[in-house]
């Protein structure tokens, strides 16, 4: 087992998770990063996430997330037309070391933020130029 030279998650109880804790910890070399993701930690994240201001606050939390954590986000509109924010496709790449829970809370706590302040959701989607002006491009 790999010497690990901070505090990491415990483990999760038998048959409830399939974050593969154990195997990361025993492969050599392995991205130990979300790890340091405690409990205690997670429920900051959750509460940072749910209150997000802006889409610059969100790209900017996805950007920590993926530095200090490796925790990767895809956040792209779905495959249909979006009339609320369940239109909007949330997900954490999936990863050894990482909870169920955790990837199930981390989407849900960007979407009560959507919720909360719509203007996230409208600002991601001009992000293509959706409320562009007809002849405008979407870096005008």
């Amino acid at each position: 087992m790999n010497a690990v030279p901070f505090a990491i998650r415990t483990e999760c109880p038998p048959g409830a998770c399939v974050c593969q804790r154990d195997t990361l910890l025993q492969t050599p070399g392995a991205d130990l990063r979300v790890l340091q993701l405690t409990s205690a930690q997670e429920k900051v994240l959750i509460q940072r996430l749910e209150s997000l201001s802006s889409l610059a606050d969100l790209r900017h939390m996805q950007h920590r997330m993926e530095q200090q954590l490796g925790i990767r986000l895809a956040i792209e509109t779905g495959p249909r037309e979006v009339r609320t924010v369940r239109g909007l496709t949330v997900l954490v790449l999936e990863q050894p070391g990482l909870c169920r829970k955790t990837q199930q809370s981390i989407p849900a706590a960007i979407r009560r933020s959507m919720d909360r302040c719509p203007e996230i959701a409208w600002a991601l989607l001009d992000e293509t130029g959706l409320f562009a002006e007809p002849g405008e491009s979407a870096t005008d």
